[in-house]
C-alpha cells in the first residue's frame, strides 16, 4: 500500500484568509488512517478553520487537501462532520431519531425512504452512543451532553471512514467525555479515523494517538508524545517553559 493511501487526511501548504486577514498560513500535516487525532492550540489559532478547510466549508487562498488519497468530492460519503454545539440550531422542530437518520442521507438522498441497511446502521449508532431512551425527545429539550451524543450517533450512522469533530466535548461532564473518548477509540480500533478539535491537553496527552499543534501555522504534528513537548507548548501558548505541562496549558 502506498504512503498516500495510508493517510486519511493530507493538508499541503493550506492558507485561508477572512476579509484579507490571514488565518491559516502554510498549514501542512498528515493524519494516518486508524488514529484518534486532535488539533490543539490557543484561542484564535485557526483550529476550527482548519477543520472547515478540510471539509471544503471555507475557500482556500492556497494549498491542497486530500482525503483518503483523493478529493473531498470523490469521498464525501466517507466523511462525517460534527459541528460545534453553538453552531447547531436547537429550536428546529426535530427529534433525536430524526437527527440520527440524517446520517444516512449521504447514501440515500433526502427524499428516498430508508432501507433495511439504513435501519441497521441507525440502530447500531443508537446502541453504541447509548441514546436509546432519547429517540423521541425534541432536540431542543436535550442537555448539551445528550445533544452531543445524538450528533455523534448521526456521524456513526453514516458509517464514515473519517469523522471530523469540532470541540465535541463542549458542554459535557467529565464522565460523559470519558465515555465518548472510549467510543471514539473503539471506532479507530475498528479502522475509522477521528480528527477532533480539543482544548483539554491532558486528555489529548493521555488518550489520543496523534496531534497537530496549531497557532495560525503548524508548530508540530505527529505522535502526541512528539507534539506536546515543553518547547512546542511554550511557543504556542506564549508561556515560560516551566508552565507548559499539558495540564497547565489546557487551563
Amino acid at each position: 500500500m502506498s504512503e498516500q493511501h495510508q493517510l486519511a487526511l493530507q493538508l499541503s501548504n493550506v492558507e485561508v484568509s477572512y476579509g484579507g486577514r490571514p488565518v491559516l498560513r502554510e498549514v501542512s500535516f498528515d493524519i494516518p488512517t486508524g488514529v484518534l487525532a486532535a488539533i490543539v492550540g490557543p484561542n484564535g489559532a485557526g483550529k476550527s478553520t482548519a477543520l472547515k478547510a478540510t471539509l471544503g466549508l471555507v475557500p482556500l487562498t492556497n494549498g491542497d487537501v486530500r482525503i483518503l488519497g483523493t478529493t473531498l468530492r470523490a469521498n464525501r460519503r466517507r466523511v462525517a462532520y460534527v459541528p460545534q454545539q453553538d453552531l447547531v440550531t436547537k429550536d428546529f422542530p426535530i427529534t433525536a431519531i430524526q437527527v440520527v437518520e440524517m446520517g444516512r442521507y449521504p447514501h440515500r438522498g433526502w427524499f428516498r425512504r430508508l432501507g433495511a441497511d439504513d435501519d441497521a446502521a441507525v440502530a447500531e449508532a443508537v446502541e453504541r452512543t447509548g441514546i436509546g431512551a432519547l429517540l423521541d425527545e425534541p432536540l431542543d429539550e436535550l442537555s448539551g451532553g445528550q445533544r452531543q451524543r445524538v450528533f455523534l450517533a448521526r456521524a456513526l450512522a453514516q458509517r464514515a471512514d473519517l469523522l471530523v469533530l469540532d470541540e465535541p466535548f463542549t458542554a459535557v461532564d467529565t464522565r460523559t467525555e470519558e465515555a465518548l473518548v472510549d467510543l471514539l477509540a473503539e471506532l479507530c480500533a475498528d479502522g475509522a479515523t477521528v480528527l477532533a478539535v480539543h482544548h483539554d491537553l491532558r486528555t489529548v496527552a493521555e488518550r489520543f494517538d496523534h496531534a497537530v499543534l496549531l497557532a495560525g501555522t503548524v508548530l508540530a504534528a505527529g505522535e502526541v508524545s512528539d507534539v506536546l513537548t515543553t518547547e512546542a507548548l511554550a511557543r504556542a501558548y506564549g508561556l515560560a517553559p516551566r508552565h507548559t505541562e499539558p495540564a497547565r496549558a489546557a487551563r
